[in-house]
């Protein structure tokens, strides 16, 4: 794509986004202003630990899509943008670029015929995101009178980031027809849910977790102990301690392969320090805006940036040192 194609793409997405804007539901998270992954992170842990604390149990669903972001839709993205009035000169140029294209398979010195390409939103393009957006709301609003768990009196069955959704409810039969529903509804538009990678996980306050047999289309999902959410761990007994364990491993992996720097003797310690702050600390503290810091996972944080420090002036464990 050229730049100044991209240059005319983004005029025409600030154009559009204040009519798309009002569309998106406040539970999305991805390409949203003054929100992001931390923010989606900080959301679902706060509503797990809300719902624990009335001695409510949690059920959610991590849903996966096969290969969302090519499944939309040309045609019915087109009929949703013509539903906001969006300017018919720049929604022609939004319809040359995705209407117009064709490809072909090339093996060798062998060419297929060109063929139409009639779904799938383009990589790199600044309108992707928000087109991808509007495209699933349609999808997603068929939840909004369904149960999910209350907290301030607010209904909430669902959280979401771009393509991954978390549904949530209070037990494993609402949870049921709200996946049911999704899965319905996006087969409707295209879109595909990906039962291996789709996992269930129930929080309680009881001994035994309680069982959760959910089904996509007779295929029963796995009920897991821990997800990966956004890059993060969430563990069923609500705790971070797992998630501060992967980040300090995955921190000092990093320092390990930035070592010839960061204990480089002819960088100034000043430099040192500031690569180790935006490199390193990063990766130690992402998604700490949620985390619940008890006395054991502050001493584990100290004891990790003591580990980078002694490393980095080369001071041997037996040397008491406590200030660099």
């Amino acid at each position: 794509m050229s730049h100044i194609t991209k240059i005319l793409l983004k005029i025409i997405m600030l154009r559009i986004r204040n009519k798309i804007k009002p569309e998106i539901a406040e539970e999305q998270c991805g390409f949203v202003e003054d929100k992001g992954t931390s923010y989606a992170i900080y959301i679902l842990r706060t509503l797990i630990e809300l719902a624990l604390e009335v001695q409510k149990d949690v059920y959610l669903c991590f849903i996966d899509y096969t290969k969302a972001f090519d499944r939309v839709r040309h045609d019915e993205i087109i009929t949703q943008l013509k539903q906001l009035n969006i300017d018919r000169k720049d929604l022609r140029i939004i319809k040359t670029m995705y209407w117009e294209q064709t490809a072909a398979i090339r093996i060798e010195n062998k060419t297929s015929t060109f063929q139409d390409i009639k779904q799938g939103v383009r990589q790199g393009c600044v309108l992707s995101p928000d087109l991808f957006s509007l495209y699933s709301e349609i999808i997603m609003r068929n939840l909004e009178n369904h149960p999910g768990i209350k907290v301030g009196g607010q209904n909430i069955n669902k959280l979401r980031y771009a393509d991954d959704t978390v549904l949530i409810a209070e037990n494993k039969e609402d949870l049921q027809k709200l996946l049911n529903i999704v899965e319905e509804e996006s087969r409707k538009k295209g879109l595909e849910l990906n039962s291996k990678k789709t996992e269930v996980m129930v929080f309680s306050r009881k001994q035994e977790s309680p069982k959760c047999d959910i089904f996509i289309n007779e295929v029963k999902l796995k009920q897991t102990e821990k997800f990966k959410y956004l890059g993060t761990i969430i563990s069923n007994n609500g705790k971070t301690n797992r998630e501060i364990s992967a980040r300090t491993a995955q921190a000092k992996i990093n320092f390990q392969k930035m070592k010839t720097i960061l204990t480089n003797k002819h960088i100034s310690i000043k430099m040192r320090k500031r690569a180790l702050q935006c490199y390193i600390e990063p990766v130690l503290m992402y998604g700490c805006k949620a985390w619940t810091i008890s006395k054991q996972i502050q001493n584990k944080l100290e004891a990790t940036e003591m580990w980078f420090l002694r490393r980095m002036l080369q001071i041997p464990w037996t040397a008491k040192k406590t200030e660099f």
